[in-house]
């Protein structure tokens, strides 16, 4: 995270906002300590209604049911994997 002073900062501003925009934060310290931080705000989403749930269980589930079975138990997969088999 990079630091810089109120003087500084005032006179970057807009080159920090674009910093901030690529999703980097920035300290803003006085006297070499920290007041302020500028970060860009978390990404919300709408919640989904019941029928875009449901819409979207139906679509998981048949991107599942398309996939060609492994062959394998879970567990001979996991120990394949652990016992470095090259299956």
């Amino acid at each position: 995270m990079a630091s810089y002073g109120v003087a500084e900062a005032k006179n970057n501003f807009t080159h920090l906002l674009d910093r901030v925009q690529e999703g980097e934060s920035i300290t803003i310290t006085k006297h070499g300590k920290p007041i302020a931080e500028l970060r860009a705000p978390p990404i919300t989403r709408a919640a989904l209604t019941l029928e875009e749930r449901r819409a979207f269980m139906k679509e998981f589930a048949r991107r599942r049911d398309a996939r060609p079975p492994l062959g394998m138990s879970a567990a001979a997969l996991i120990r394949s994997m652990r016992d470095g088999d090259p299956e």
